[in-house]
C-alpha cells in the first residue's frame, strides 16, 4: 500500500507540472495546434516506440544468457516489461524490481542480476552518447549535454577497471540513503559486471543500444511530423538523448520536469515557438515514457507481482 502511495503521489505531481506547463502557455495558440495533430501518425508512434523494446528485451536476454540463467521466454518477456512499471523511479532504479520478481519466481540471487541493471544503464547511456554525437553537426548545442555524458562514461569505465577501484566507488555511492539498498548487491558481482562487458556480448549490447536509441527517436521524429513540424530525424535524434539524459542524471523520478523542461527549451532553440513546444512535449512524454509505464503495470499484475490490494 505504501509503495501504491508513492506511485500516486508520482502521477499527481505530474499532472500537477504538466497543468502548469499548459497554464504558462499561451492557450489560444495552443488549440489550433492541438486541433492540427494528425491522428493517423498515432499508430506508428505506438508501433515505433513498442518495436523499440524489442532490442533492450533482446540485450536483456542476451545478458542472462552470459550468465547461464535460463527462465521461460513468457516469464523473461513479463519481468522485463514489469520493469517499465518503476521507470519513474529516480535514475530509473525502480527497473530493479526485476531482479526481485527473478528471486521470487525462479530463486535467482539479486547478486546475479542487479549487476545486470546496472550494466544496462552503462550501455544505455553509452548508446545515446553514440547517437548524440551522431547528430551533433546539424545539433551543435547538444553538444555540452555530450561532453557530460562522455565524462561520465570515462568515469564508469574507470570505476569497472579493477575489483578494487569498484568496490571503492561501490562502499562511497553506497553511503547514501537514496543507493545504498541497491547498491550493496553490486560488491559481491564485479565479476558478472566484468564479463557483461567484454568482447561478443559487449559489441552486441552496444549494438542494441544504439538501435533503441535511434527507434525511439524514430517515434518522436514522427510526433513532431504529426504536429506538421519541419525537422531533421538529425535534429531530433540528439535533442530527445540529451533532455532524457539530463532527466536521468537528476535523479528526479521519471526525470519528469528536467527532461520536459530541457527539451522544450532544446526545441525553442531550433525554432520552435516556446508556448508550442510545451504542449509538443507532454505528448512526446506521454508516448515515450508514460505508455510503457502502463504496459508495465499490466505485465505486472499478469505476472503476479502486483496487487493493488497490497
Amino acid at each position: 500500500m505504501q509503495f501504491y502511495s508513492k506511485f500516486l503521489i508520482i502521477i499527481t505531481g505530474t499532472i500537477l507540472l504538466y497543468a502548469l506547463f499548459l497554464i504558462f502557455s499561451d492557450i489560444q495558440k495552443l488549440d489550433n495546434k492541438i486541433i492540427d495533430f494528425d491522428i493517423n501518425y498515432v499508430p506508428v508512434i505506438l508501433f515505433l516506440v513498442t518495436t523499440s523494446w524489442i532490442p533492450l528485451y533482446a540485450r536483456w536476454h542476451l545478458l542472462l544468457k552470459n550468465t547461464d540463467t535460463k527462465i521461460s521466454l513468457r516469464g523473461n518477456i513479463l519481468i522485463y516489461l514489469s520493469g517499465f512499471a518503476l521507470s519513474i523511479t529516480p535514475g530509473k532504479v525502480g527497473e530493479l524490481i526485476r531482479t526481485q520478481l527473478l528471486k521470487d519466481k525462479y530463486g535467482i540471487s539479486r547478486t546475479k542480476t542487479v549487476p545486470l541493471i546496472f550494466v544496462e544503464k552503462l550501455y544505455d547511456l553509452t548508446g545515446a552518447v553514440i547517437v548524440s554525437i551522431i547528430g551533433i553537426w546539424f545539433f551543435r548545442e547538444a553538444g555540452y549535454v555530450i561532453i557530460i555524458g562522455l565524462s561520465l562514461l570515462v568515469f564508469l569505465f574507470i570505476m569497472i577497471s579493477s575489483d578494487k577501484i569498484f568496490k571503492k566507488s561501490v562502499n562511497w555511492f553506497g553511503k547514501f540513503k537514496i543507493t545504498e539498498k541497491f547498491l550493496i548487491p553490486l560488491t559481491e558481482s564485479y565479476e558478472i559486471i566484468k564479463i557483461s562487458t567484454r568482447g561478443k556480448i559487449a559489441l552486441c549490447s552496444l549494438l542494441l543500444s544504439v538501435l533503441y536509441w535511434f527507434i525511439i527517436s524514430l517515434a518522436v521524429y514522427f510526433t513532431l511530423q504529426a504536429f506538421k513540424i519541419t525537422t531533421s530525424f538529425l535534429n531530433v535524434a540528439p535533442t530527445f538523448t540529451a533532455s532524457l539524459f539530463l532527466g536521468a542524471i537528476s535523479f528526479i523520478p521519471g526525470g519528469i520536469g528536467v527532461a520536459e523542461g530541457s527539451l522544450v527549451g532544446l526545441l525553442s532553440l531550433q525554432g520552435i515557438d516556446l508556448s508550442f513546444a510545451v504542449i509538443v512535449v507532454v505528448v512526446i512524454r506521454i508516448f515515450t515514457l508514460w505508455y510503457g509505464v502502463a504496459v508495465g503495470f499490466m505485465a505486472l499484475k499478469i505476472s503476479g507481482g502486483f496487487s493493488l490490494k497490497s
